[in-house]
């Protein structure tokens, strides 16, 4: 048995078979009921999608941050939009857990697919994240001093999500930093230093890192919009995404949640 709260800074999230959070015992070895759960998106269409699987919400202003609150199952949800890159991510989705102190933390959104077994439509879980625009000058590429080099997704959602998935559901390394990326170039780069990685963005692995900090399990579940690898124009492919993204591109989220 383990109380919550009383772990350090750098520490391990810790996934126990115990875990008591405002006087409520929570099994953490399984998403069971009544949990705190908080999802953060990057855009606005990202976050429109999300609130249409809301049961019911209400609109909460608190430290600068606009957020809805509401039910989904039987589970408390909150959503916020934190805006793109790892500096809004980190910050929002802190001062969240600050707020809101949840007992899991989810990231949902788009990605570019940097793997060719992937499509436009795919799903991409995170079984790790890391930036791969970070170098500190010694160490592997991607690792900041002091931090591991990988920020590992938590295994409870993990198993619950691979017992979900479809044939469209890939699981694996996202990569992070802060450009998006149009060019061969830039994606070699990050296939030379992360060749096992699946899909890139612009704030998964600051959120993991986040959450790393302050002992809140995570992952992140991306739907790829665009592949630089597969498309000469994937900024184009990446629009076109949008104007037909179906809700259903989000039901996996909603599968973990019921």
């Amino acid at each position: 048995m383990r109380v919550s709260g009383s772990l350090g800074y750098g520490s391990i999230p810790y996934e126990g078979t115990l875990m008591i959070k405002k006087y409520k015992i929570i099994d953490c070895n399984s998403m069971s009921e009544c949990l705190k759960i908080a999802i953060i998106v990057a855009l606005q269409a990202e976050f429109d999608l999300v609130k249409n699987i809301f049961e019911n919400y209400e609109e909460i202003f608190e430290k600068n941050i606009s957020f809805i609150k509401g039910q989904i199952a039987n589970n408390e949800v909150v959503l916020v939009r934190c805006g793109i890159g790892k500096v809004n991510a980190a910050v929002q989705l802190s001062e969240l857990i600050g707020i809101f102190d949840p007992d899991y933390a989810i990231n949902t959104g788009v990605a570019g697919g940097i793997d060719k077994g992937l499509s436009v439509g795919d799903v991409v879980v995170s079984t790790k994240c890391a930036y791969h625009d970070v170098w500190c000058g010694d160490g592997s590429w991607g690792q900041v001093q002091g931090l591991p080099l990988y920020f590992e997704g938590s295994k409870v959602m993990l198993q619950k999500l691979k017992a979900l998935s479809t044939n469209n559901t890939h699981f694996g390394l996202i990569c992070t930093g802060d450009q998006f990326i149009t060019e061969l170039t830039g994606l070699q780069t990050i296939k030379t230093n992360f060749p096992n990685s699946l899909a890139v963005d612009m704030e998964s692995a600051a959120m993991a890192h986040v959450c790393y900090l302050r002992n809140v399990p995570f992952v992140s579940i991306r739907v790829i919009s665009d592949t630089p690898e597969m498309s000469h124009d994937n900024t184009s492919q990446y629009f076109d995404f949008w104007k037909d993204a179906p809700k259903r591109t989000f039901e996996l989220l909603k599968k973990l949640l019921d």
